[in-house]
Parts: structure tokens; C-alpha cells; sequence
């Protein structure tokens, strides 16, 4: 029976770098590194969305998955990045997934216009999707861009995880709440190639890189070599590799993935949110997400706290992260 155990718990550690989207979920006794610094590679094309850099969990400890630009699974949707946050004495990932709206995703400040709170770098309408150039390195011709100053009023770090000793002290908002129960797709395939391919690379391991991978930003899934490819200007704190525990995860939650969102949820605007704390510090920041058939307003935060000038270009500025 022990040896049955064991060779359980084997092949657990051996699914456990492709899980981060999947049925399990990954508990780890340690929190992980900082956020590296780095600058987002430009936007291959129209209808490439953002998806930041984390960092996910293996056999051999924490390994950085690059921000990457990539196709939604549909038109219209956002995406809502995965997180560490703390729970039942362990930092458990809670995974990222596409949406109508954009969910709680720890307050974790991904930069690019993902500032803890809602998505700063473009929304949907009438199809499309309007990139906010000022947060964005947009570049490419043949896009709708507009430029919008962000004011981000959040505590400027580089703290990757919600919760426990020296986290992020934030809870889900009541509109974040309804994002979660919303009909929501996991992440694509590509996605899930790109976390895989980064957990092979013995580079990308926390242990190895210190917090400071060499590649920490692509332009498209998988292509981790090249021009386009961005390393990280600075590293994360120390690194320790912790013991992992996986765990089911519950049958009770209230996702619904790999189901289509009806177009009429798509409709119609962001909803509202509370402003936040006044003492915070305030600072201008960068990002990139999307919304379908949205009216003037959005539901990815595109019109709000700052001028904008909308238009169709054909040339775009280099936008650089963090």
C-alpha cells in the first residue's frame, strides 16, 4: 500500500508542470519570487491580447512562465491572470482564464496595464479591439489604438502572491465576484504549450536564475529565442525550493470553463468599481485586454482616468514595462 501511495504521489509531481490549468491544484509551503522587471516585447498583430509573465510550479521548484502575446479562444474576451495566494497554510495557484470581464486576480500588480485591479491596456467594440498605446508597445500597422494616461493607484511592488507573511493584502470586490461566476474558457492550448515548454528549460527555474530569467517576455507563445525576446532587467528575491503538496481541487467551483459566452453577455459596459484608498501611492503604469461588441465603453477599463485619442494608425511607439 505504501508503495502504491508513493508511486501516486510520484506521478502527481510529474503532472504538476502542466497543471496550472488544469483539474489540480498546486499548494506550495513557500511563497514565490518577486515579479522580475522587464519590458514587454512589441505586439505581433491585430487581436493579440497580453497575458503576463508568473511564476508556476514543478518537480524542481518555481520556474518563470514569460509574458507573452496571444489569441483569445473567441472574439470578446479578457484575460484574467492566475495568482498565488495564501490558504489552508499553503500558497495555493489559483489559475488565470478568459472572460467577458475581467475577475480578481489577487491584486498583484502585472504591470502592462494589469495594475491588481482590472485591465488598463485596450477593450472591444464592434469586434475589434482598441489597444491603449500608452500602456502597450504597440508598433504594428493596421490596428485601432488610442492613447490614455493610466492612473494607477496602487502600491507600487513586485510582490507575486496575495496573502500570507509579506503579501498583498487585497480581497475580491463584489463585481469581481460576478466576474468569477461568469461562463469563462481556460487557458488555449498554446498557452498551456508555452507554460510547458518553460517548465523543460532548466533556465526558467527560480533555483537557477536567481529570479532573473534570461527570457522573461515573448512576442508569441513558445518562441523563447530571438530578437523579439525580452530578458529581465532585474531579478526577485532569494530563492529556497519548498515542498509542494497537490491538491484536488474542489468539484463546488463555480466556473464554467470551455463553454461559449453568450454574445449578449458580452454586451454593455464595464461595471462599476470602488475607487481605491486615497493614501496609496499614485503612479502611471502600462498594459494589454479585451472585451466583444462592447459599446463606446468597455468592460477592460479602456475609457477611464485619463484622456484618450482614438483612431485607426498605422504606426505605434515602443511601451516599456513596470
Amino acid at each position: 500500500m505504501r508503495i502504491v501511495r508513493l508511486v501516486w504521489l510520484a506521478l502527481l509531481m510529474l503532472i504538476i508542470p502542466i497543471s496550472s490549468f488544469a483539474g489540480v491544484l498546486i499548494s506550495v509551503n513557500i511563497a514565490p519570487p518577486a515579479l522580475p522587471v522587464y519590458e514587454q516585447p512589441p505586439c505581433p498583430g491585430d487581436g493579440y491580447i497580453w497575458t503576463p509573465g508568473y511564476w508556476a510550479y514543478g518537480p524542481e521548484g518555481y520556474y518563470w512562465v514569460p509574458g507573452t502575446w496571444t489569441m483569445p479562444p473567441t472574439v470578446g474576451l479578457l484575460w484574467t491572470p492566475g495568482y498565488w495566494g495564501w490558504g489552508g497554510g499553503a500558497y495555493v495557484w489559483h489559475a488565470g482564464y478568459w472572460g467577458p470581464h475581467i475577475g480578481f486576480y489577487g491584486g498583484v500588480n502585472y504591470g502592462f496595464g494589469y495594475f491588481g485591479r482590472g485591465y488598463e491596456g485596450g477593450y472591444w467594440r464592434d469586434r475589434h479591439f482598441y489597444y491603449n498605446r500608452t500602456v502597450n508597445n504597440v508598433t504594428v500597422t493596421n490596428v485601432h489604438i488610442y492613447n490614455k494616461t493610466v492612473i494607477n493607484n496602487v502600491t507600487v511592488n513586485r510582490v507575486s502572491y496575495n496573502g500570507g507573511h509579506g503579501g498583498i493584502n487585497a480581497r475580491p470586490t463584489h463585481e469581481q465576484e460576478m466576474s468569477g461566476r461568469e461562463h469563462h474558457f481556460e487557458a488555449t492550448n498554446l498557452q498551456r504549450d508555452h507554460e510547458r515548454d518553460a517548465g523543460r528549460d532548466r533556465g526558467f527555474l527560480a533555483s537557477e536564475n536567481h529570479g532573473r530569467p534570461a527570457i522573461a517576455a515573448t512576442s508569441r507563445p513558445r518562441e523563447f529565442q530571438g530578437p523579439r525576446a525580452q530578458p529581465a532587467h532585474e531579478g526577485g528575491s532569494p530563492f529556497n525550493r519548498p515542498e509542494t503538496h497537490p491538491i484536488a481541487r474542489p468539484d463546488s467551483r463555480e466556473r464554467s470553463y470551455n463553454r461559449p459566452t453568450p454574445a449578449d453577455e458580452m454586451h454593455g459596459g464595464r461595471r462599476s468599481e470602488p475607487a481605491h484608498d486615497s493614501h496609496r501611492e499614485t503612479r502611471t503604469n502600462p498594459s494589454g485586454n479585451r472585451q466583444e461588441k462592447a459599446a463606446p465603453h468597455d468592460n477592460g477599463r479602456g475609457h477611464e482616468n485619463g484622456t484618450q485619442h482614438e483612431g485607426h494608425s498605422d504606426h505605434g511607439h515602443n511601451q516599456h514595462s513596470r
